[in-house]
Parts: C-alpha cells; structure tokens; sequence
C-alpha cells in the first residue's frame, strides 16, 4: 500500500463540505488561570481553506456555497470530522453544520 502525503492544497472536499483550519483554544481563562490541555474546550470557531464546488439541487444543477476561502465561521460542536495536517488541526464539516459567518 502506498504512502499518502497530505497537505491543505491537496485535499479538495467534495459536494458541499468545507475544509476548515481550526482555531486555537484560549490557554487561560478569564480570570487569568492556565488551563491544561484536558480542560480546553473545543474551539467552533475556524478559518475556511478549502470550499466544495457546492451541494447538487434535484435537477442536476449546483447550488453554489454561502461560504468562502478566507471566512472566519461558526461551526456546530460536534460536527464534522477532525483532521490532523502537521501541527495544525482542521474539521472537514458539511456546509450545513456551520452556524454563522465572524467577522
């Protein structure tokens, strides 16, 4: 079996799933005390780096994403599927699964 290397301009989502490159999780809180990486929260907030050419409407044709490369967004918790690049964590989630554009 041959060996895969995956990189962020390799991986291309398919449909309407977006490649999302996660944010980092505070490191203490608001009263000044350091968390642990046990007691850090999942982070729903990221970065989109990749957009899927978008999700197939009942005729054939393509219904064009909300979203695009570069939006900071809002992502349900426990959506999606962790990807690990590296030292960076990204969440491979359907278009659906996000909540809100940041700005």
């Amino acid at each position: 079996m041959a060996a895969v290397s995956l990189s962020v301009s390799t991986v291309k989502p398919l449909g309407d799933r977006v490649f999302v490159k996660v944010s980092e999780s505070e490191e203490k809180t608001a009263g000044g005390i350091l968390l642990p990486d046990t007691a850090k929260e999942k982070p729903q907030v990221g970065e989109v780096v990749q957009v899927g050419p978008g999700k197939r409407n009942d005729d054939g044709s393509r219904q064009a994403p909300e979203v695009g490369v570069g939006d900071n967004v809002l992502y349900s918790k426990y959506a999606g599927t962790d990807i690990k690049l590296g030292a960076d964590e990204y969440v491979l989630l359907s278009e659906k699964d996000i909540l809100a554009v940041v700005n």
